[in-house]
């Protein structure tokens, strides 16, 4: 089987609340984008409240596994500490609330996860705010990173991304021991040669960690070299295990 790569160590997301970066109380926004990944949620409305506050509706009937605002895009928000509240879309029900404080001109992915279903210990919502530090892939690169956002599946898991053609997952494990709420590192490969040949582009095989069999399987197609994608591992709606298909959102190109 032909890799591309040896294993990566990961990045810790900073996604826990409360490990987010610090805003530098510039005047300039931030920039973020929001991913519902609340398994069991109706569309939601996310408000976003800054240090002056000033409440605005920076995202709008947002369904499960939805994206806003269309990728590759991103949404000004105030820099420094900010509250956002997620409700049920044309509501004040609310689902979640968070803070992070956000850096000037610094891009975010912003994901809700978990359940919004309260447990005996409040919401079960888990909100990541994570820093979308984008790379310049090597010349004829592209990149991928990996967000562990399903809280049904298992709590660390094994990525495999693989030139195609290929025959299933294999040593060396491109990102190794991924855990729930955490964020890798960008992984830079080599454009496929074989992108205008069937079958193109690379296959994303996860697994649980240590195993290799795959509970995704799923084919990504780069269209050019220097492509950034964000792979986005979420449960199924309503359900109680991992979804078999990644959500990719798109960081460059």
């Amino acid at each position: 089987m032909f890799r591309l790569l040896k294993a990566v160590p990961l990045a810790l997301a900073e996604a826990a609340l409360g490990i987010f970066a610090i805003g530098c109380g510039s005047s300039a926004p931030a920039h973020i984008r929001f991913v519902h990944a609340i398994q069991d949620a109706q569309p939601l409305d996310i408000d976003v409240t800054g240090t002056d506050a000033n409440n605005t509706q920076e995202f709008t009937d947002i369904a499960f596994l939805g994206v806003q605002p269309n990728q590759p895009g991103y949404t000004s928000v105030p820099s420094g500490n900010d509250t956002i509240k997620g409700v049920l879309t044309g509501t004040t029900t609310g689902v979640f609330s968070a803070t992070a404080s956000w850096g000037s001109a610094t891009n975010y992915t912003f994901i809700a996860t978990g359940f919004s279903q309260t447990g005996t210990n409040g919401s079960n919502v888990v909100p990541l705010s994570i820093p979308d530090n984008i790379p310049a892939p090597p010349s004829g690169d592209v990149a991928f990173r990996v967000i562990h956002a399903s809280p049904s599946g298992p709590g660390s898991v094994d990525v495999y991304i693989e030139l195609n053609p290929n025959n299933g997952p294999g040593l060396p494990i491109t990102i190794q021991g991924l855990l729930y709420t955490q964020a890798s590192n960008y992984v830079s490969f080599a454009f496929n040669p074989n992108n205008a040949t069937t079958p193109p582009g690379y296959t994303v095989y996860v697994t649980a960690a240590g195993s290799l069999q795959p509970i995704i399987s799923e084919p990504i197609y780069p269209a050019s070299a220097g492509a950034v994608r964000t792979l986005v591992l979420t449960d199924v709606p309503n359900g109680t295990t991992m979804n078999s298909s990644f959500l990719e959102l798109s960081d460059a190109n």
